[in-house]
């Protein structure tokens, strides 16, 4: 190889770190709406918490058994918040070595730097990032199936003794 490049070599070269930016910035966007999810079921819980406290005359075994079920349900939010806010963490650090693999790439191609590993170095810094933000993702969404699961159970108990 006589290390010159095309321009189409050093766009294509480019491109794949600035596709791999709009996938973590597609993935930073829903997991921000997660998180949203979060804190606005927090913000509920709190609510119905608060007017549980006011509420006079509620049976006391049912008063009693939903804010067990509201106490239980803070420490796996609480997981689940910093989960998101780890696989936030990792998005924008891939889209950062991302960027800086574009950068590289760029800087190696116009003045024929030497050290383009650099390059490649970035590029898997920011792969390894949305891996990892990724699996952080898998262990958030089965935390929510499980609290979903735990909802629908609670409910479903509930619906049964007022029908009897």
């Amino acid at each position: 190889m006589n290390g010159t490049f095309s321009a189409s070599e050093v766009l294509g070269a480019m491109i794949t770190p600035a596709v791999l930016i709009s996938a973590s910035g597609t993935l930073v966007l829903s997991t921000s709406n997660r998180l949203t999810r979060v804190v606005d079921r927090v913000r509920v819980l709190a609510a119905e918490a608060e007017a549980i406290r006011r509420a006079e005359g509620a049976a006391a075994f049912e008063t009693e058994e939903r804010i067990t079920y509201i106490s239980d349900q803070l420490p796996v939010l609480a997981r689940r918040a910093l989960l998101l806010r780890s696989a936030l963490t990792a998005f924008y650090s891939a889209i950062g070595f991302l960027v800086a693999t574009s950068i590289a790439v760029g800087i190696v191609a116009a003045i024929g730097w030497t050290y383009g590993w650099t390059a490649v170095v970035t590029g898997l810094a920011g792969a390894c990032a949305l891996l990892y933000g990724s699996l952080l993702l898998v262990r958030e969404a089965r935390l929510a199936i499980g609290f979903t699961l735990q909802e629908m159970d609670y409910l479903r108990e509930t619906v049964a003794r007022r029908s009897d």
